[in-house]
Formats: C-alpha cells, structure tokens, sequence
C-alpha cells in the first residue's frame, strides 16, 4: 500500500482499498472502506451514473436511506440518483466493501433496473439466501484482496445466469458516456434504427431512468467532479453544456439537494477519486487516513 494525498479539510477519515489489478468484469468497479477514526455519522450521498452494491462487513451496521423513506442496512443496493439518499450512523471499527456497477452489468447481476431508479432497495430482496451467505463469506476473508474475489466471483455467477440489455440500449448507453451526457435523444433514436416511443421504453425498463434522465445525470456526474476539482461554476457551466450558471445550479440542486458551492465540498466526493479513480478500479492499493 502507498500513502495517497493529503484529504481536504472536513473530508471523512477512512482508510480506503482498492484492487491491486483490473478485475475481469467490464462495467464493475471496487473499494474496500474501514473507518478508525469514528467521525464519519452522517453525509450526503451524491448521485453518480452508477448502481451500487454495499456490504456492511463492521461490527456496528450503518443505515443508508433515500428522500422516500426506504431505510436498509448490511447490504444495501443504491440506484441511479437516488433521492435524498445519505449514509447515517457510520462508528468507529466499521469497514464495507462498495461495489459500483454500470446499468449494462447491473440488469444481469441485479436481476432488476426499473425499480432502481431513484431509490434504496434491500440486495437480499434481489438476490435472497445469497446476498447473506456472500455477506458471510466477505466477513470470514483474510484480506481485502481475498473479498474482492469473493464479490467478483459472485458477480459473475449472477452476470452470466442473468439477461443482458438490448444491444440497442448498450449503444444508447455508450453513445451518452462517450458524449457526457451532451447528446440528443432524437440522434439515438435515428442510430438505433428504433421509434422514440421504444426506445424510452426499453430503456427505462433496463436502466432505471430515462434516456433524457440518465444523460442529465452523467452531464451533473461531469459537473460535479469539475466543481470538487476547485474549478469555478461558471467554468464549469460553459464546459458541461449547461445554457448558463443558473441551469448549472438549478440541475446540481434537483440531483444532489445542495448547491454547487456545497457539492464542490461535499466529503463524498472528496473520496471519490481515490475510491473510484478514473483509469477503472484502479490499479494499486491506496490508503487514506
């Protein structure tokens, strides 16, 4: 393990994990969270283009719960842009591994897409009796190198016994990533060769959100990332695609229920690079504290 860059003042103390080499399943990424320092109780989850698969693997289970009400914990799933989602109660000693997933991997593993969008769901309502025997099994592994397999091996079990998206609906997929959610529904449908009307549909029934959704949501993810970069809104706005700075805060305050000044500070995102970093899983152990 290498020491990572100093965190930002008021960013959460953990020491953070990520695999040593790129796994073997495209669209999923990992991260291992221990928590010594017992201050991190209670943050804003800020939305990304991904669903995501937390186990509880601490001694003291924290609660992960939406703007609707729905509250789960020990193994929780986090749709797209979840409303209001936080995290609460996180104590000293706790550790979970959080495992992010594109939509086109998620319809497979999760079995389910339409019910995520926006919302917290229990994993163990989509995955039953296995949800708690991999729980088990990533508590009994001797490092977290050996929990990354786990949940790796697990994952693919479910991918390959699962339905995979419509080609159609993959390319809709790629075409807003690679464009940064700065793209026309009107130029999917023509290069799908599908009506509008199907599209939409297929798409939220695979997805979880709408095509026009799911590109707002990777253009605020871009946003987003720019303004914690220490980058100004007005940049921001011009480069993102955004008519103004206002549209800029308008779309930051629908997604993330905070302002771009808040977002740009938010202890999330101060530790989605190092969880997360850009080249896909990362490619070394790297700890935070």
């Amino acid at each position: 393990m290498r020491p990572a860059e100093p965190v930002r003042a008021g960013a959460p103390r953990w020491q953070i994990t990520v695999p040593s080499r790129p796994g073997r399943l495209p669209g999923v990424v990992m991260a291992g969270f221990s928590d010594r320092a017992n201050e991190f109780r209670d943050v804003a989850l800020v939305p990304h283009p991904a669903v995501t698969v937390i186990f509880d693997l601490g001694d003291q289970p924290f609660v992960v719960e939406d703007g609707r009400g729905s509250r789960q914990r020990e193994r929780v799933v986090a749709g797209l842009a979840p409303d209001g989602a936080r995290g609460r109660g996180m104590a000293s000693s706790s550790e979970c591994l959080q495992v992010r997933l594109s939509p086109m991997v998620a319809h497979a593993v999760l079995g389910a897409s339409s019910e995520l969008g926006g919302t917290v769901v229990a994993l163990d309502d989509l995955w039953g009796p296995e949800a708690v025997r991999t729980q088990e099994r990533l508590r009994a592994a001797g490092s977290w190198e050996e929990r990354f397999a786990i949940a790796e091996a697990a994952l693919a079990r479910r991918e390959d016994a699962g339905r995979a998206v419509d080609p159609e609906v993959a390319f809709s997929w790629g075409q807003m990533v690679a464009a940064r959610g700065r793209i026309r529904v009107e130029r999917l449908v023509a290069e799908t060769g599908w009506s509008r009307k199907r599209l939409w549909s297929r798409f939220r029934a695979q997805v979880g959100l709408t095509p026009k959704r799911v590109a707002q949501l990777i253009r605020f993810d871009h946003a987003a990332h720019r303004l914690a970069a220490g980058h100004s809104a007005a940049l921001v706005a011009a480069e993102s695609g955004y008519t103004d700075q206002s549209h800029l805060h308008r779309d930051v305050v629908a997604f993330a229920g905070m302002t771009p000044t808040a977002v740009a500070v938010s202890p999330f995102l101060a530790l989605d690079d190092v969880a997360w970093p850009p080249a896909s899983g990362g490619t070394a152990l790297i700890s935070r504290e």
